[in-house]
């Protein structure tokens, strides 16, 4: 279908490079995202807001925990956001992690985990592992029941949602019962898929933002083989948990997304998969003025309802 209209709105309101150039350092790229972040005035009331400090890897990483207005151990969802592994903070999804929260009565636990090129991979994934054991052991002093967690992320957070479930099923981790995967990064913008050739340009994520940003993450050729970096390289997928796969119809990341989830179901992995028409990349998490938005949130509330 077309674009819809708030959209297509949105797009030409936004200043884009000429076609073919080059993104700027990570450096200037955070600074100009941080910049864009609005701060939200419209936020949805749940009972507490805390940062921890969260032992990881390589020190102590942020952590923002929500707590709902429920009696009683709640199941987490452990939320990891977007930016290519290289932009992007706790600030950046304050109106979803809210609503998800309050309208599902989880705990959300949104995580700030290391930043590429300073820290490639593997040091993201393994930071948002980090994160999710000491969750799952330590969760209970927050009202957490650490028997009922799912993961989710948006875009690299995708990428690293499903890693982390992959990790956590090969290491003997904590039982991971569902995961969201909103416009994951699976595979590579060299591999060949029909949405970026389709949606390479205009769409606000461009198929040359994804090349530089694959080259901010991977140290080295070799690493792209790697199933913990690359998802469509993994040879198993059994095992992992029940999956949500939300795609937008005018995004690089729609086919790669469409072929995970069907993978996924191959391997028999309860798997939904949700293709938003007309939205772009970013409908969920950082687009929030989008119609599309509030619906993408309680789809996902009530995904977790039902998986828990």
């Amino acid at each position: 279908m077309p674009l819809d209209p708030a959209v297509a709105e949105m797009l030409s309101a936004t200043a884009a490079p000429p076609a073919g150039t080059a993104p700027q350092t990570a450096a200037e790229l955070r600074a100009a995202f941080a910049a864009g972040l609005v701060p939200p005035d419209d936020l949805a009331e749940v009972r507490s807001v805390t940062d921890l400090a969260v032992p990881g890897p390589a020190g102590d990483l942020r952590v923002r925990l929500y707590l709902p207005e429920v009696t009683g151990p709640v199941p987490l969802f452990v939320w990891l956001h977007g930016g290519g592994w290289t932009l992007g903070s706790l600030e950046e999804n304050e109106i979803p992690n809210r609503r998800v929260c309050r309208d599902g009565g989880v705990a959300v636990a949104s995580v700030e985990y290391r930043l590429a090129p300073e820290h490639p991979f593997p040091a993201a994934p393994e930071d948002c592992y980090a994160v999710l054991t000491w969750l799952a052991a330590n969760g209970w002093k927050y009202g957490i029941d650490g028997s009922r967690i799912a993961v989710g992320g948006e875009g690299a957070g995708g990428n690293l949602a499903t890693v982390i479930s992959m990790l956590s099923r090969d290491r003997g981790g904590p039982r991971i019962t569902a995961q969201v995967l909103v416009c994951p990064v699976t595979a590579h913008p060299d591999d060949g898929s029909r949405s970026y050739a389709d949606c390479a340009e205009g769409f606000g994520m461009t198929a040359d933002a994804m090349r530089f940003f694959f080259r901010q993450y991977a140290s080295s050729p070799s690493d792209l083989n790697d199933p913990h970096l690359l998802p469509s390289r993994a040879v198993d997928l059994t095992g992992l948990p029940t999956a949500l796969v939300m795609i937008a119809e005018y995004d690089v990341l729609r086919t790669e997304g469409e072929q995970y989830a069907a993978r996924l179901e191959r391997a028999g992995v309860a798997t939904t998969l949700k293709r938003y028409d007309g939205q772009v990349h970013g409908f969920y998490g950082l687009h929030t003025d989008l119609p599309a938005s509030p619906v993408s949130h309680a789809d996902v509330t009530a995904f977790l309802t039902d998986v828990f």
